[in-house]
């Protein structure tokens, strides 16, 4: 069984400076502009559900483009299988159970929220003379001191709370219109997904002499269903229901096409060759996605709703047509922007600097963790290609590599992995925030 501290040894990795040729100045950076940064983060994305990872039943041309320029991490996962978590994770490089103990879940009507202190990633990424811009969705609390301006993002578009109408903005949570822009209420007509497009694109085209963060959170293909021609409102007690597998194809080629806009305006602006561009999603889909060879879906610990499509283009230093088996997570992002931009995170980070993976060297094992307390109870440890996970079904230990799908339990045969795993699980949770207590609504 693993230790306490040996755990924590392999588990708290600080970011450092970009380690691409070992330092700045071997990345070529030194005494020039920093590359832009574009995360492009899609809601509810299952595994599939885009041409580089197997869907059939529509096409994402924009989307494939970046994975056949660029390299696919074909192991990424989120940091939980649902929203608020993990963009916690993408904040701070952090684990989000490490966090405020509100946002483990997503948040509903609690006054809570991520505190901008310490500095999280948009902060030191300004700090560090970067130009920064959040557009779409922040789902990080609603009060003013958790305003995503109030975290260092100099822009601000989009949408407060965690789902909304695409035409009316009205928020799934707080029964009201979540659509801001700074911090003014706007009432801008249009489909969202095209909303939020328009604005990345008029980002991107502005001149300026400091390099771009731009976070462009896309709230697609999360429901309610509802593609660019589908005007009608649905219940707002029963977002959920509905939709179709045309409807979520319509939504997918929207989403498609905005992430080809925001190509061409890279391109339009010189800015493609020196842009790390990284496209992913905040956990795994739901009704209608597809979670290619993996089973179970969105808010459980099964590869299905952890495991994301993501790629990341850098023509400057990412080669094209390539892919790379190292397990990513979400927090890493954070370590890896910092990097980028000679910065460090201001704590200690759970994060890895992709760097290296990036440009090709050797993947590096290592251990993960996740928990949901809420609407179900699981939790899991992944170490190497072995994944333990505790659920409402009992407890199971699957080998990844010959079962990406965790059909076969491998508990009464490998009892020594298996106590290994359940160490490295024990470890991780004492070192984690206690579970906010259950919801009413959950008991």
């Amino acid at each position: 069984m693993v230790s306490r501290r040996e755990f924590l040894g392999t588990a708290l990795a600080a970011s450092a400076t970009l380690t691409f040729g070992g330092s700045l100045a071997g990345c070529g950076l030194r005494g020039r502009r920093r590359p832009h940064i574009v995360l492009i983060m899609c809601d509810d994305l299952g595994y599939g559900d885009v041409g580089f990872t197997g869907a059939t039943a529509y096409t994402t041309p924009h989307i494939d483009r970046i994975a056949r320029e660029g390299m696919v991490l074909r192991q990424a996962y989120s940091a939980a299988p649902v929203c608020s978590p993990t963009r916690v994770a993408l904040m701070t490089g952090r684990y989000p159970a490490r966090e405020v103990a509100g946002l483990h879940e997503p948040l509903t009507t609690h006054p809570v929220g991520l505190p901008a202190t310490p500095a999280t990633l948009p902060r030191v990424l300004k700090d560090a003379g970067y130009r920064t811009a959040l557009v779409g969705k922040w789902h990080l609390g609603v009060a003013p001191e958790f305003h995503p301006l109030a975290h260092g993002f100099d822009e601000f578009y989009g949408f407060l709370g965690a789902a909304g109408d695409y035409f009316t903005k009205e928020d799934s949570e707080y029964r009201r219109p979540m659509f801001f822009d700074s911090h003014e209420p706007v009432a801008d007509d249009g489909y969202f997904t095209d909303l939020l497009t328009a604005r990345a694109e008029q980002i991107i085209s502005a001149p300026s002499d400091a390099p771009l963060f731009l976070s462009l959170q896309y709230t697609a293909p999360h429901w309610p269903w509802q593609g660019p021609a589908d005007h009608h409102r649905p219940s707002v007690d029963d977002w959920k229901a509905g939709g179709s597998p045309e409807v979520y194809a319509a939504m997918m080629r929207s989403l498609d096409d905005g992430v080809g806009r925001v190509l061409a305006a890279l391109d339009a602006a010189d800015m493609t060759r020196d842009t790390v561009l990284v496209f992913t999603s905040d956990n795994g889909g739901e009704r209608f996605s597809h979670m290619g060879p993996f089973s179970h879906a969105k808010m459980t610990v099964g590869e299905g709703g952890l495991r994301v499509a993501t790629a990341v283009r850098w023509p400057a230093r990412v080669t094209g047509g390539s892919h790379s088996d190292q397990v990513a997570v979400t927090m890493d992002w954070a370590a890896t922007f910092a990097g980028i931009a000679g910065a460090t995170m201001p704590r200690p980070v759970d994060a890895i600097d992709l760097g290296p993976a990036l440009t090709g060297a050797t993947p590096v094992s290592r251990t993960l963790c996740w928990r949901v307390t809420q609407r179900r109870q699981q939790k899991a440890v992944r170490h190497g290609d072995l994944k333990y996970v505790v659920n409402e079904d009992g407890t199971h230990l699957f080998d990844l590599a010959a079962d990406p799908a965790e059909r076969t339990n491998l508990l009464d045969v490998r009892p020594t992995d298996a106590a290994d795993l359940r160490g490295r699980l024990a470890a991780w949770e004492s070192e984690m925030l206690p579970p906010a207590p259950l919801e009413e609504r959950y008991r």
